[in-house]
């Protein structure tokens, strides 16, 4: 019975390194297991286009690193054989892809997005499926340690491994300093955050006029919340003030200062993408600098990822449900698991822009990592084997864990399918248009509606007295502001709801 399975690719491995490079990994991996086992679990690698091995187990090899619903249809056959308490997806896109969900809140010409690349299907029971809104119960604990998407030689994947097999908890007090920054514009929305979080927000940097270097006493706050923009393929975030949008964190910037045990959550757009630098010839992408210093975890997003300017909403809750959960003592696998349940639970229903959110938040780092030394509540009696005591808790949490998830997926209302041919009443078409004109959009910015799915039924008594409590259809527009200039492109995305043909609420959010 393993604890932890380690699932990969061999062939894309060896396509990269060659038998020199991938013989390294495989030793580091050997290293790796044995550093588990004396943590008191047992890991096994797997590789997913071992087609013999994969037989065993009673799953369908893969034939191609690139076959996205072929890695879903895999990994979950090895879950399925195997049920380990930790799921470590061992590489980059180019050896487990990404999966390909769908994003509700496409629009081109707004968010381009067309998928929210992400590993939440991994996490979760349900088969294939492009439909984000099928994967709103995850069950399992997953994580991700990538090597650099194109390289040609395995230093940077065998540092990750070396972190992998040396970690070491930390008495909480160790996590109690933060590094924490915001966009200038967005002050009002991270310092809740870092409330919510650590309990104040006195020493946030705001960007202008902070960044992009900042002092190795501020970057050695173990705990990291990063609340910037982010672009496409770039090695940068960047702050904002007015339309201003000055460096707030590069990879240059940040090299040599992230403390070894760091843990970071951060809502950039695109601050996990795992982009090609070396095919590029740009410097690694920042998420891949925390994890090659050291860092023992970090949540990013893959697409462009929304929250609010002054409250917390979408990409600012995954992230504190994150930190949080890990300064609480769990394991980052088991803080990130949480964390969308977390997510899923305390929306009332799962509109488009959560539904992306969700799809796109990644966890890079060994699952089984667990930065804070807790105490047990509970003791074991006197003589019981401690590997055996653990794994009996962790299964209970997982248990726990997976009635959660499939309760979720189960119930939660969702809306992540566009309607065709719906007209929006005059009443609300007039409301949407002041709502876009208040946001900065255009009054004749276009909506798109979306039925809820699984939505509560209002009683006819309740419907005469106005008493509906959820929505039955959301309207979302995503735009760039009129008074943007073209150079400085930042979207805003709206999301209302409609209760029996009226706008009763809505919310503004921010391309980070």
């Amino acid at each position: 019975m393993e604890d932890k399975i380690i699932v990969t690719n061999r062939g894309a491995l060896n396509a990269k390194y060659g038998a020199a490079g991938f013989a390294k990994i495989r030793t580091a991996l050997a290293a790796l297991i044995r550093a588990d086992a004396v943590r008191g679990l047992k890991a096994r690698v797997v590789y997913l286009d071992d087609a013999s091995a994969m037989k065993k187990l009673g799953a369908a090899a893969v034939k191609s690193a690139r076959d996205i619903r072929g890695a879903k249809k895999a990994i979950d056959g090895v879950h399925k054989a195997l049920k380990p308490d930790y799921l470590m997806i061992l590489g980059s896109l180019d050896v487990v892809p990404h999966q390909d969900l769908l994003n509700p809140a496409h629009d081109p010409g707004g968010d381009d997005d067309k998928f929210a690349f992400g590993d939440l299907p991994y996490a979760c029971d349900e088969p294939y499926s492009r439909d984000p809104a099928k994967f709103v119960g995850p069950t399992r604990v997953v994580g991700r340690l990538p090597d650099l998407t194109g390289a040609k030689e395995p230093s940077h994947l065998l540092s990750l491994l070396k972190t992998a097999a040396a970690w070491k908890g930390r008495p909480a007090k160790s996590y109690e300093d933060y590094f924490g920054i915001s966009a200038a514009v967005w002050e009002g929305s991270t310092s809740l955050s870092l409330d919510n979080i650590f309990g104040n927000h006195k020493t946030l940097r705001l960007a202008p006029p902070k960044g992009p270097s900042h002092p190795v006493t501020d970057l050695d706050g173990m705990m990291q919340f990063i609340n910037c923009h982010g672009a496409l393929a770039v090695p940068e975030f960047y702050g904002q003030k007015g339309n201003k949008f000055p460096l707030s964190l590069t990879t240059k910037h940040v090299g040599g200062k992230i403390k070894e045990g760091t843990i970071a959550a951060v809502e950039c757009c695109f601050g996990g993408e795992l982009y090609n630098s070396v095919l590029l010839d740009i410097d690694m992408p920042i998420c891949q600098s925390y994890l090659r210093q050291g860092a023992y975890g970090y949540l990013g997003s893959t697409t462009i990822a929304y929250g609010p300017a002054d409250g917390n909403g979408a990409a600012d809750l995954i992230c504190q449900y994150f930190l949080l959960c890990v300064l609480g003592g769990a394991s980052i696998g088991s803080a990130t698991l949480r964390a969308r349940q977390d997510f899923v639970a305390n929306a009332s229903q799962m509109d488009p822009i959560d539904l992306k959110t969700l799809a796109q938040f990644c966890l890079y780092g060994d699952p089984s990592i667990h930065p804070v030394e807790t105490p047990q509540a509970a003791q074991a009696p006197k003589g019981a084997d401690a590997s055996e005591t653990a794994r009996f808790r962790r299964g209970e949490k997982r248990a726990k864990l997976k009635q959660t998830g499939d309760f979720l997926q189960a119930t939660k209302p969702t809306a992540s399918k566009p309607e065709s041919g719906h007209r929006i009443a005059p009443r609300a078409k007039a409301t949407l248009a002041r709502i876009a004109a208040e946001s900065g959009l255009r009054r004749t910015q276009a909506f798109t509606s979306f039925k809820v799915k699984n939505a509560p039924s209002t009683p006819p008594a309740a419907k005469t007295k106005k008493l509906a409590t959820a929505p039955s259809r959301y309207y979302v527009t995503v735009g760039v502001p009129k008074s943007r200039p073209t150079e400085a492109q930042y979207l805003v995305a709206v999301v209302a709801k409609e209760i029996g043909g009226r706008i009763v609420d809505y919310c503004v959010y921010y391309e980070r």
